[in-house]
């Protein structure tokens, strides 16, 4: 017998009397259990996923190899097979419940702190509904310097809630992003430096139809940006066909959104995710605020399990689609999308799988709006039809051209009011004089005169 099993003999003989003995045993695998419990309870929820894989698994090896030693040199057998099934299925178990300390969750309802008197506006929520029973809170109350009230919605990478900014007792929304569920490694670290990069750009835009940034940071593995709380409602309520807003005030609203868009190309800002959820509108105040500047481009790195980029395939322009370099033209295309929708109450392009809704955006023309809505004037279908052309180098270049034709429709409708309107002085609305301002062939490009 070596001096190592000798000494292991005296402390383990020591401990129990008898190496072999059940008792020595059954303290074993107790010691082992208590080990991989520790581990689970304290270690795992500290480790992103992969890493929690990584040392679960170094952990059982180890209790296996230190079982084998003991067996080998000191005839001592401690059974660490149930510490190890302990810890896979563990490990599994939290994998699978998410990790609760990443995923935000809802808060219990407070009562509401007093609205600021300027810029109540509001960061909407995105059109998914809110699913409560899923999600969970904070640890805290309070994200940053921002008192945290109740959630108002959801998205794909995080939900907005309704803050309070205690500094200046202002009401805010504050999307957050869980950045870490999305991205590891150097991915995370690329796709964090983007999101501040992206947060302070969209927050230089200063415009009255985009929504004001005050604020970005990150606490509690949470990203957010904390932005002004609109009170309205986003514009997905409007776009099935048995509710559809009257035809001059979609008109008039998408006519906003374009020169808001056309603003942010000129501060050289793309949006590239323009659809209805994206749109905030509130009818008592006349209120239309474009959100969610830069979330896009954020999310470019990510990709689902099926390989597509993330993002709202149905509003892409085929630029972006194809993953070619896009610019403001693609966003006026994924504005073309959603006054179609608004008009008719269906997309251009319906498909059962994404390839073939990916075919039909890149090679097919979207109908005719006049065969799904005749009630409609051919000047509209026209500016539509351009809108949604597939070649970026013939479609709107500028966001005020399309604002401008859209608004001299829009007179058209209300002839009564186009005398007192700002936008009627753009044209006037009998058919002579609009019809040479609006009525072009596919192959016009006079509308990108400024490329």
């Amino acid at each position: 017998m070596s001096a190592l099993q000798a000494l292991l003999q005296v402390l383990i003989g020591g401990l129990a009397g008898a190496p072999n003995s059940a008792a020595l045993s059954i303290a074993g695998a107790l010691l082992a259990l208590a080990v991989a419990a520790g581990h689970l309870v304290f270690v795992v929820p500290q480790l992103a996923p992969r890493a929690a894989a990584v040392v679960s698994l170094a952990l059982a090896l180890g209790l296996l190899g230190a079982s084998w030693l003991l067996l080998w040199l000191a005839a001592v057998w401690w059974p660490v097979a149930p510490a190890a099934v302990a810890l896979a299925f563990g490990h599994l178990g939290i994998r699978l419940g998410g990790v609760a300390r990443r995923t935000p969750v809802t808060l219990p309802q407070r009562a509401a702190p007093r609205a600021a008197p300027a810029g109540k506006a509001a960061a909407a929520p995105d059109s998914q509904p809110s699913s409560r029973s899923s999600t969970q809170a904070p640890d805290r109350a309070t994200l940053g310097r921002y008192r945290i009230d109740r959630q108002l919605g959801r998205g794909s990478m995080g939900a907005v809630y309704l803050g309070h900014d205690p500094k200046i007792g202002r009401q805010v929304a504050i999307k957050t992003m869980a950045l870490s569920q999305e991205f590891d490694g150097a991915e995370l670290a690329e796709a964090r430096a983007r999101f501040f990069r992206e947060a302070e750009t969209a927050g230089r835009l200063q415009h009255r139809d985009i929504v004001t940034i005050f604020d970005a940071g990150e606490d509690q593995d949470l990203a957010y940006i904390a932005m002004e709380f609109l009170k309205g409602h986003d514009l997905q309520r409007y776009t099935r066909a048995a509710q559809l807003l009257p035809v001059p005030v979609v008109l008039r609203t998408v006519a906003r959104v374009a020169e808001a868009l056309a603003y942010a190309h000129s501060q050289g800002v793309v949006h590239r995710d323009i659809k209805p959820a994206n749109v905030m509108i509130e009818p008592q105040t006349d209120c239309v605020k474009v959100t969610d500047f830069g979330i896009a481009r954020i999310t470019d790195a990510s990709r689902t399990r099926t390989g597509m980029v993330l993002g709202t395939p149905s509003y892409m322009s085929p630029e972006q689609m194809a993953g070619r370099r896009v610019d403001g033209r693609s966003d006026l295309y994924s504005l073309g999308v959603m006054l179609f929708q608004l008009l008719t109450g269906r997309l251009p392009h319906q498909a059962e799988s994404m390839a073939k809704l990916m075919y039909q955006i890149a090679n097919d023309n979207a109908p005719d709006l006049r065969s799904l809505r005749p009630d409609l004037p051919e000047a509209l279908a026209n500016v539509v039809a351009l809108a949604l052309e597939k070649r970026p180098e013939v479609r709107y270049a500028d966001g005020r051209q399309l604002a401008s034709d859209l608004r001299a429709i829009a007179a058209a409708f209300e002839p009564a009011t186009a005398a007192v309107s700002p936008a009627a002085e753009a044209g006037p609305p009998e058919s002579d004089g609009f019809a040479a301002t609006v009525k072009f062939s596919r192959t016009d490009p006079r509308h990108n005169s400024g490329l």
